[in-house]
């Protein structure tokens, strides 16, 4: 099984703004006063035409899909947390916490990357548990390690247990289960998405041990990552507050790994970290100031990868 992609679905924004029904667990998320709507709307397209030149520069296949004004869906720039894509041309679609982010869920998506010659034999539709109150948000909640057949899961209100296990089930994954914190005025709350504190590369991973806060659990992490051979490289949970737990290593030309993450993630990182993951991938960072104030996510939550295997494979 393949870890890394050289492909990515992207949705570009129409009407980004703070989502108020995400900031209730989303910590991240700021109001940027005195700016107009459409001005932050503006700067988030801005900076998301920016970061596709940049992949697109360094061979990265990115399909980028227009959102749509209506329905009205602030966070459609995060489409990794709706759907994901397998090697077995299945696709997976995940119960989402927020009302106003279900409707992100669109099937001409999978129309266009038909179009593009992805092959699609299967959906995998979780999103009933929605009805009874249960959430997983795709990749932002489990991160899959393919190639050990493993998924890890902080677990939070968007990201149930018994549904994380079910998936693994699904998909024949061994779950790593944990529940990872942040302090928030002096209160330690969970993390929403585990995508945030951690990152899995081919021969790293990057996590904040530090949000773990039950020794045992954390213990067995970082075990699990060093028994599969990858390099550790631990962050602090103030550079996760600059969004460098946020990354993801994807493939360019010729099979180059790059290793992509924002503009204030890269400036956090110490030079003794760049090093270290500068051993496994080429770092390629972009701006994302705006997106990451209004919408509490960064360049992971951008990138869907798709692991479809093309029609003619």
């Amino acid at each position: 099984m393949r870890q890394t992609t050289n492909s990515i679905l992207m949705i570009r924004p129409v009407a980004f703004r703070m989502n108020e029904q995400t900031a209730v667990n989303n910590y991240y998320q700021k109001v940027l006063d005195g700016l107009l709507p459409a001005t932050v709307n503006a700067k988030a397209q801005e900076e998301f035409d920016t970061f596709v030149e940049k992949l697109r520069s360094v061979g990265v296949d990115v399909t980028v899909v227009n959102d749509t004004l209506d329905p009205d869906t602030p966070d459609s720039i995060f489409p990794n947390n709706w759907i994901s894509f397998h090697q077995n041309a299945e696709v997976v679609l995940y119960p989402m916490f927020a009302e106003n982010r279900r409707v992100e869920r669109r099937e001409d998506i999978l129309e266009i990357l038909e179009e593009k010659g992805f092959k699609i034999d299967s959906i995998n539709d979780y999103t009933e548990a929605e009805e009874d109150g249960f959430f997983l948000e795709g990749t932002g909640s489990l991160l899959l390690d393919r190639k050990n057949q493993k998924a890890y899961c902080a677990l939070s209100p968007r990201a149930d247990e018994e549904l994380f296990i079910e998936f693994c089930e699904d998909y024949d994954l061994a779950p790593v289960i944990f529940e990872a914190f942040q302090t928030v005025n002096g209160e330690r709350k969970l993390i929403y998405h585990t995508n945030v504190i951690m990152c899995l590369g081919e021969t790293f991973a990057v996590i904040c041990a530090d949000c773990i806060d039950d020794k045992k659990e954390r213990k067995m992490v970082l075990d699990n990552l060093k028994e599969d051979g990858k390099e550790v490289i631990l962050i602090t949970e103030d550079q996760v507050n600059n969004f460098a737990g946020n990354m993801l290593e994807v493939k360019g030309a010729d099979d180059k790994r790059y290793l992509v993450m924002s503009t204030s993630a890269h400036q956090s990182l110490t030079p003794k970290q760049i090093k270290q993951l500068e051993k496994h991938a080429e770092i390629l960072s972009s701006s994302l100031d705006t997106i990451e104030a209004c919408g509490g996510g960064s360049a992971r939550c951008m990138m869907a990868e798709i692991f479809l295997p093309k029609k003619e494979d």
